[in-house]
């Protein structure tokens, strides 16, 4: 069974560069040389983005490797396969990881039992009002401060990796 998604580093130092790759390389089971540009929103940064093919789960591996390292923002993404959801995993050095089931189309599915839990908290003295539990099961905040690093990689190029085994 194969799963494919996408890892974007939406900035990082030059010198974990390399560590990105190996790391990526090592919970792919394949070499990675990943496109590094500039990073427009954070002068000094890279980026670069992967597209990668591999065992369901992978994302979540990745995202476990990269996660440790408070200097990176980065997403990756496993579109969904045979008895597996969508998902997207999005980290910053301020919020840390955020974690959500997508659809096919890419959208932010909350599970039932969340809203509950979100719909229950807002009835408690002093809690978050819906909207802004709503906001956090989307990672609103996540997108905020991503969407900046999004934007200055318009254009940027895509490099293919298909995993082996």
């Amino acid at each position: 069974m194969s799963a494919h998604g996408v890892l974007y580093v939406h900035s990082a130092p030059p010198a974990l560069c390399s560590h990105i790759e190996w790391a990526v390389a090592r919970t792919v089971g394949a070499p990675v040389s990943m496109p590094w540009v500039g990073q427009p929103a954070a002068p000094g940064s890279l980026r670069a983005e992967l597209t990668w093919h591999a065992r369901p789960g992978t994302a979540g591996a990745i995202a476990s490797e990269l996660a440790g390292w408070n200097l990176l923002r980065f997403e990756v993404t496993e579109d969904s396969s045979p008895g597996c959801d969508g998902v997207r995993y999005c980290y910053t050095p301020d919020l840390g990881t955020f974690t959500a089931i997508t659809a096919a189309n890419g959208d932010v599915m909350v599970p039932e039992n969340r809203l509950r839990a979100a719909m229950t908290a807002t009835q408690q003295a002093g809690a978050a009002s819906l909207e802004d539990q709503l906001a956090r099961l989307l990672g609103t905040a996540w997108d905020n401060e991503l969407e900046p690093f999004r934007r200055a990689a318009d254009g940027a190029p895509v490099r293919w990796l298909n995993a082996t085994g």
